[in-house]
């Protein structure tokens, strides 16, 4: 599962049951069903699965051909390109909302397609034949998804805190004047992870088990894919369906960009005010309008019930509830956005008085911190208790018992090896062990020479780093939910603290925690992401040392793609980097970064005090919620409790919109199952992610028209909208 970051992953809002060591069952809303692929929406039959135990790799069918060559020069570029798509879409949702979706479903499904199309037309014979030729199994296509997932796993820093180091004035004004830093920055954060997840797939994956739904579901994906006539048949109308909602939403983005106003957002506050109801301009000055978003409509499709209507009722209360009553009360103020037309912004999240930020904040700066807080108290709640049974159980099992040195035996079997991948297959300790230490020794001397860290604090970060991925693991082993994106934030605290403690200046104390929290977080993001991928492999036989080869590659594209992208947005849209109003990207985890490091660095909080006592009360509220609900009310109920992860993003997103497009999408799901199961169970995965990836993808090609000056500010119309720079 992509996670990552300060952004909050789609799946960080599912509240669903974790997938048995059974046959998963993984369907969003039938009830007789567990709920287990929470960011696939995937569905399998137990006729199509059988009964297999997902902790132990697939019985081998003595029907299939052996595959000597599976890390292929087509399956690692096929990965990188389809991660390429994923990493590109997820910085144009990440820099809209802060969600960005995972890529092992979409890299699976589009790569076996592909693959097996370049397979049956490239003959075997000759030089292309050995680049592009030959049969295509399963293992094989475990390395399309593993460098997939790679390739698209570092945007998380594009959405976050480097852009929020932009908008502190911490780096150059350009980020094109900055890609040396830019790309060393993902080189520290991303190669960490990637080699410290051995040790993290010889504990999880094969030791303790852990089920890993998503990267589970991939692996029965990839195997029913290559089951013959049957897989063959599935694998082209998931495809095509998967490739028409791609495009089909690719050239409606494309589009809308020209009309936005008729397209896409339509301001009915402002449609209504302009026909004379002056009053109803309150609703477009609040911000609820309607806004046709594909991505998010998909994104409530996969997420479900549960979380998407607990982020539209989060919304209603934050921007319908508190944020009126907040300008009713003077506790929060904003300022005219138009000298023609009584249009208010309430979103200012920097102040050119300090004493604004407590005395006159806006709303969303009011509203910022409960958000901030809930996400963080539930999130570390949450993984305490689920983790409190499986420890117990860990303890009296002696599954706890870590035996550091068994990491590095991988030579020899022993009587405690539970492993079945052959040892010729495996990673061996040299390659890992050897990149772990070169990435360390990389990381501090890139943080010392560019950003004046000493090796102990390169270090620390490293180690939390470390902290978070075993945190993030053991979630989303058991219940597909990756909680790094929100305790990632934690290491915001700890160096903020060290600043304060060596009484570092301001500016530099902005600079030493966001860049510890890039370190962290990242590392940590990509850790998790990597395990997920040996779980698939491990279930499919495929060869670790393959998949690590193939994650590599995949790391180095995301290194470059992720900095070209950004440098691409911000120059289409400046706005992202400088804070300013009206912007076409939200940038919600961008606002949380900065809000927390400017917390952090300051001599005294600068947080309103109604804002604070209301944050710690919803923060113990969803606490014991959890509480409650985790030891008083059965399972099947829970999905009727609010989902806290969720209400607190929506305190984060003042963009009520993707609230009502996702609400919308699990709704149209519901139905939509209900109606017409077998259709659902088989096309419901591609529709959604083609509409995610499309309108991605889309926004990127609008990025490249408006560099180029084509775009729809300057070609387009207004109409409907209460200005162009207010719709798209």
């Amino acid at each position: 599962m992509a996670t990552t970051t300060a952004t909050q992953d789609v799946n960080v809002l599912h509240a669903t049951s974790s997938l048995t060591h059974r046959t998963p069952q993984p369907s969003l809303y039938d009830e007789k069903k567990d709920t287990s692929n929470v960011e696939s929406g995937e569905n399998f039959s137990s006729e199509e699965l059988g009964d297999h135990d997902v902790s132990r790799p697939f019985p081998i069918d003595e029907y299939s051909y052996d595959e000597p060559h599976q890390l292929t020069f087509r399956a690692v570029f096929v990965g990188c390109v389809l991660g390429a798509i994923v990493g590109a879409s997820n910085i144009y949702l990440g820099l809209k909302t802060g969600f960005t979706f995972g890529p092992q479903l979409f890299g699976a499904i589009f790569g076996f397609v592909i693959v097996k199309f370049i397979s049956r037309v490239v003959p075997e014979s000759g030089l292309l034949g050995s680049m592009f030729g030959g049969p295509f199994g399963p293992k094989e296509n475990c390395t399309v998804q593993s460098a997939a997932t790679a390739a698209g796993g570092l945007g998380i820093l594009a959405v976050s805190a480097i852009p929020a180091m932009y908008r502190m004035e911490l780096l150059s004004p350009r980020p094109v004047d900055d890609v040396g830093k830019l790309i060393a920055l993902t080189v520290a954060a991303g190669f960490f992870g990637v080699f410290f997840v051995i040790p993290l797939r010889k504990y999880y994956v094969v030791r303790q088990k852990l089920t890993f739904p998503t990267p589970a579901a991939t692996a029965i994906t990839i195997r029913s894919l290559h089951q013959g006539t049957k897989g063959a048949v599935a694998a082209r109308k998931k495809a095509l369906a998967l490739l028409i909602s791609f495009v089909l939403v690719f050239c409606f983005k494309v589009m809308t960009g020209y009309a936005p106003g008729i397209l896409y957002d339509w301001h009915i506050g402002w449609t209504l005010y302009r026909l004379g109801f002056t009053s109803i301009i309150a609703l477009e000055n609040y911000g609820w309008f309607i806004e046709f978003t594909p991505a998010f409509f998909g994104a409530g499709m996969l997420s479900g019930m549960n979380a998407s209507w607990s982020f539209f009722g989060g919304s209603i209360l934050a921007w319908a509830i508190i944020q009126p009553s907040l300008i009713a009360t003077g506790k929060a103020v904003g300022v005219p956005a138009s000298e023609e037309f009584p249009l208010m912004s309430y979103n200012a999240l920097v102040f050119a008085d300090p004493d604004d930020y407590v005395n006159a904040p806006s709303p969303r700066y009011w509203l910022l911190w409960p958000g901030v807080l809930i996400m963080l108290a539930y999130s570390f709640a949450d993984v305490t208790l689920s983790m409190i049974p499986i420890v117990r159980d860990m303890r009296r099992s002696g599954a706890l018992n870590f035996n550091v040195k068994s990491w590095f035996k991988n030579s020899s079997p022993d009587e405690d090896d539970e492993d079945e991948t052959p040892l010729e297959d495996r990673i061996p300790t040299l390659w890992w062990v050897g990149g772990l230490i070169v990435s360390i020794i990389v990381c501090c001397a890139i943080m010392a020479t560019m950003f004046h860290y000493n090796v102990g604090e390169v270090l620390l970060a490293l180690l939390l780093g470390f902290f978070f991925s075993f945190i993030g693991v053991q979630s989303s082993g058991y219940t597909d939910i990756n909680p790094v994106s929100t305790v990632a934030k934690a290491s915001q605290l700890i160096f903020g603290g060290i600043g304060k403690g060596t009484a570092m200046p301001i500016k530099e104390a902005q600079i030493f925690n966001l860049t510890a929290g890039i370190i962290s977080g990242g590392a940590a993001a990509q850790a998790v992401d990597m395990t997920g991928d040996l779980k698939t492999g491990y279930l499919l036989r495929a060869k670790p040392r393959t998949q690590f080869v193939a994650q590599l590659c995949g790391a180095i594209v995301a290194t470059f793609l992720t900095v070209g992208l950004f440098i691409l947005f911000t120059t289409a849209s400046p706005c992202i980097i400088t804070g300013e109003t009206p912007c076409p990207y939200g940038a919600p985890s961008v606002a949380a970064w900065y809000a927390v490091a400017v917390a952090v660095s300051a001599p005294k909080l600068p947080i309103p005090p109604s804002s604070g006592y209301t944050a710690i009360g919803l923060a113990i509220f969803s606490v014991l919620q959890l509480i409650v609900r985790t030891y008083w009310i059965p399972k099947k109920y829970w999905k009727y409790l609010p989902n806290w992860n969720a209400i607190g993003l929506a305190f984060v997103v003042p963009q009520t919109f993707y609230s009502i497009a996702m609400a919308a999408g699990a709704t149209f799901n519901m139905i939509w199952m209900r109606r017409n199961p077998a259709s659902f169970e088989m096309f419901m995965f591609a529709i959604s992610a083609g509409m995610l990836a499309g309108e991605g993808l889309g926004g990127v090609f609008q990025a490249l028209l408006a560099i180029i000056g084509v775009d729809g500010g300057k070609y387009g119309t207004a109409i409907g909208c209460p200005g162009m720079e207010f719709c798209g």
